[in-house]
């Protein structure tokens, strides 16, 4: 074990003795020991007890919108500051809104996959990772966008939307890379919107969170008594995507038998439910993610057959620049949706942003303006409302915390407010006037929303002229 998951120890508030066991084993495969609570007196007699410091976080394990904010409050008056994760039957966003606004740092409904614990408890017990900000949250809020509409000006993140775009239009898989929070199941999404499957169904698996030894039932289906267990006859997700789009999440995940069976119901367009001799159709269109390359077991054929096509997405850090109109952009749909009121964002805090090496990328950027908008009082957020942000970033011996390096012609236009367009290539040529012309029109939509009538206007160029131009830099708004 090592030495940075030793002496940790969480407090664990639930009821039924079975349900501490369970949470305490898979606690215990990340290093943590746990004391159990049945009911908050306990909770606050063992935080107040001669072992109380030693309690790195605690697991409200069962939350309920009359008693959860007392309890949290209860809790952090026996321990200041104490990161508390709720744990709940509904996975909706008032309820998980409700719980942030109490004062939790994490939020996960049940039932809960023992990696979305693990990490939950990884990311409280240091709070320089991107965590503590209810991620999950971030997530549910994130409307769904057309490629046209993600905001990003930097050369790279274009780059990877304009090679999106491109393969929208075919029907051959896609795989996007990318760190965690970069936002691989936002574009993922928005090429389904822009594809010609558009109308179809958009089925996403999560092949981290489904255990090994059923995941060939969750993707292929399996027919009744096919295993121990399998009492009733289950669809499989792929043929549920039928005539969509199948995403799955972190393909490198699966285990190599299944890899091999889905490159062959790739090639062969053929399902065959776990346990039965018959298969059925697909069509099929796949877009897989990964947080990382591939490795070097991944099995060779379904590699080929999913890279095809790479869309690469840059880290929040490495396009910093975009940060203020990202910012904005996030405000404004939190609003939009009456989670949090209408805004602004100051330079001071902009630049609070900028200088952060956002570890958890675009994910935790949305998060971080979410809790800093759920308890602002004004009418705007200053540098005050991340004094958390300031702090993080000056953690040293971690290289996702150092600062990006912003040029100050950069950091001007940024915060003015206008998320520029790049002149210069990086070797310090200036690049062509297609280029450029074709970021300014992918700014110019998604600063209207995809409003091609005023796009038009305001680039003072006629619809028919615009739409010839969407054709030539690989635009499809067909769908």
């Amino acid at each position: 074990m090592r030495e940075d998951q030793t002496n940790r120890c969480l407090l664990l508030i639930e009821a039924d003795p079975a349900e501490r066991r369970l949470v305490s084993a898979v606690a215990a495969r990340a290093g943590w020991s746990t004391v159990g609570a049945d009911c908050l007196e306990t909770a606050q007699a063992l935080l107040q007890g001669p072992h109380g410091r030693e309690v790195q976080a605690a697991l409200l394990a069962n939350w309920e919108e009359e008693s959860g904010p007392s309890t949290i409050a209860a809790l952090r008056s026996s321990r200041q500051g104490l990161p508390v994760i709720v744990l709940a039957e509904s996975d909706s966003v008032s309820v998980a809104v409700e719980a942030m606004r109490a004062g939790a740092t994490d939020f996960l409904s049940r039932p809960v996959a023992s990696e979305r614990l693990i990490d939950a408890l990884a990311a409280n017990a240091d709070r320089r990772k991107p965590g503590g900000e209810l991620i999950p949250v971030a997530e549910k809020l994130a409307p769904v966008l057309s490629l046209e509409q993600l905001v990003g000006a930097t050369p790279e993140y274009r780059a990877a939307l304009a090679v999106a775009a491109k393969a929208a239009r075919n029907r051959l898989p896609i795989l996007i890379v990318g760190e965690p929070g970069t936002g691989k199941e936002t574009v993922a999404r928005a090429i389904h919107s822009a594809s010609l499957r558009a109308r179809g169904p958009l089925v996403i698996v999560d092949c981290k969170a489904v255990p090994g030894n059923v995941v060939d039932s969750e993707l292929f289906g399996h027919v009744k008594g096919a295993f121990p267990g399998a009492f009733s006859e289950k669809t499989g997700r792929m043929v549920e995507a039928d005539t969509g789009t199948l995403i799955l999440d972190e393909i490198g995940a699966l285990p190599k038998s299944t890899q091999e069976t889905l490159d062959r119901v790739l090639a062969t367009g053929e399902v065959r439910p776990v346990g039965c001799n018959g298969s059925s159709s697909v069509d099929l269109r796949l877009i897989a993610t990964t947080s990382a390359p591939l490795s070097d077991s991944f099995n060779e054929m379904l590699r080929e057959r999913i890279g095809t096509t790479v869309v690469t997405l840059p880290t929040l850090r490495d396009r910093s620049g975009d940060i203020p109109a990202l910012a904005r952009h996030l405000l404004s749909r939190f609003a939009e949706q009456e989670l949090i009121p209408e805004l602004s964002i100051g330079n001071d805090a902009l630049a609070v942003l900028m200088r952060y090496g956002w570890p958890g990328n675009v994910r935790q950027l949305a998060s971080v303006l979410f809790r800093a908008g759920l308890h602002c009082d004004r009418g705007g957020l200053t540098a005050e409302d991340f004094p958390h942000i300031a702090s993080q970033s000056r953690f040293t011996n971690r290289k996702s915390d150092f600062a990006p390096q912003i040029s100050k012609q950069s950091s001007d236009l940024a915060l003015g407010g206008a998320p520029g367009v790049t002149l210069f290539t990086s070797d310090g040529h200036l690049r062509t006037l297609e280029e450029i012309e074709a970021d300014i029109i992918r700014l110019a939509i998604g600063h209207y929303r995809g409003r091609m009538t005023e796009v038009a206007r305001r680039l003072g160029i006629g619809r028919s002229t615009l739409y010839r131009k969407l054709s030539d830099i690989g635009i499809d708004t067909a769908a």
